[in-house]
């Protein structure tokens, strides 16, 4: 069998990846919210910013490929990690004692069932503009994609912002528990650890909450507008 799949059919393996991958896409989401913040600092900003992204050319699409795979990969090793918990325990007990498990752990496939599907429409939406056609046509005086624009409209509907906010809530949700946990599943951790890292996650999922969640609803307050 080739090492790389006799990996990830292993139980360590899937434990290893999954926390690698779920650490990967961590990083990628702060990274994207350091990038959308830029709209505050005004129009000009944000396009530029997003202008060297589409300058990057083909490597753009071969960062976007990895990243597609290691959100494939890590919802494969979770939904099988899942299936190996549940095939270990057949039979539900009687009284199931949840008394150390966080919600937030417990809740982690409905969140990210919900996540899977906010990155669907979240692509649909800004990167292919295929909800929002006339994006393709928003240009700056620059003659560059008006990415400031997109944005700004984009959250003017307000099921289309509520949706964003449900979703970050559920993003923060799911890093709650998975910020915490990676470090126990690569086989590293210690409980003083456990705690630290559980604190940390924590505080970490509230301030990319507060950071994703602060544009609509600055959008919503008129603070951020067309012009």
């Amino acid at each position: 069998m080739i090492p790389a799949v006799s990996f990830l059919n292993s139980s360590i393996g899937r434990k290893a990846v999954s926390a690698v991958t779920g650490v990967l896409l961590m990083l990628f989401v702060m990274g994207h919210l350091a990038g959308n913040l830029t709209i505050f600092a005004g129009r000009d900003v944000i396009n530029d910013y997003a202008g060297h992204l589409r300058d990057l050319g083909p490597l753009l699409w071969v960062i976007r490929f990895l990243l597609l795979a290691t959100v494939i990969l890590h919802i494969y090793t979770t939904v099988r990690l899942a299936r190996d918990n549940r095939a270990a325990r057949p039979v539900r007990y009687a009284r199931e004692d949840t008394v150390q498990a966080s919600w937030a752990s417990r809740s982690m496939a409905l969140s990210g069932i919900v996540l899977l599907a906010f990155i669907v429409y979240h692509l649909l939406h800004f990167t292919f503009q295929v909800t929002n056609p006339v994006f393709a046509h928003l240009t700056d005086s620059k003659g560059r994609p008006d990415v400031y624009s997109m944005m700004i409209l984009g959250f003017s509907n307000y099921s289309v912002a509520g949706a964003y906010v449900v979703a970050m809530a559920f993003l923060s949700l799911h890093l709650t528990h998975g910020a915490s946990s990676w470090s126990q599943s690569t086989g590293i951790s210690n409980l003083r650890l456990r705690k630290a890292l559980g604190a940390a996650g924590n505080a970490l999922a509230l301030l990319l909450f507060a950071g994703y969640v602060s544009i609509p609803v600055c959008v919503y307050l008129d603070i951020l507008k067309l012009w």
